[in-house]
């Protein structure tokens, strides 16, 4: 898993269940760019992930989760004001990479998201669930069994922002 599951991580074990990240039995990371196609390699990255892991009675509550924390990264906590596409994106654009991180426990599984921000995630009274924008966090809320975030420690600047998830026999 390395330095940066665990680092990354480390903040899961305050308020919840114990998860030691040495004690998963699957782990799997991937930095994902300052574009916004780094939603569609997220979805993909998890798709994959889960398939090998045969976690797939929480498919897609998870991959929707992971959709909307990589979005609410790339638009609230990158230093740039938006992310850009791929072939219009200025040159050093791409190096404040937001990364995903996926951890299997027994009947759990914890998806985190690095970001380089300290700002805490807001959540919005949201009563007009016809916006199109703004939901992200009450989706989280509504699809994961709890979330949650914890500014990284460290060298590692910026937060975390995870969700769990309980998983039937087979995951």
């Amino acid at each position: 898993m390395g330095t940066n599951g665990s680092t990354m991580l480390k903040p899961l074990r305050q308020g919840l269940p114990p998860l030691d990240p040495s004690a998963a039995s699957d782990a799997a990371s991937c930095a994902l760019p300052a574009r916004y196609e780094a939603v569609r390699e997220a979805r993909g990255f998890t798709r994959s992930t889960l398939g090998r892991w045969d976690a797939d009675d929480r498919f897609d509550d998870i991959c929707l989760v992971v959709s909307e924390l990589v979005t609410n990264a790339l638009r609230h906590a990158l230093p740039h004001p938006d992310p850009c596409p791929a072939e219009h994106c200025p040159a050093g654009h791409e190096q404040q990479p937001v990364r995903l991180q996926l951890m299997r426990w027994t009947g759990r599984l914890v998806c985190g998201v690095r970001d380089p921000s300290a700002d805490t995630p807001v959540t919005r009274d949201t009563e007009d669930f016809a916006a199109e924008s703004g939901r992200g966090l009450f989706l989280v809320d509504s699809f994961s069994d709890s979330w949650g975030w914890h500014p990284l420690a460290g060298s590692l600047p910026g937060k975390v922002v995870w969700a769990m998830f309980r998983l039937g026999e087979s995951g």
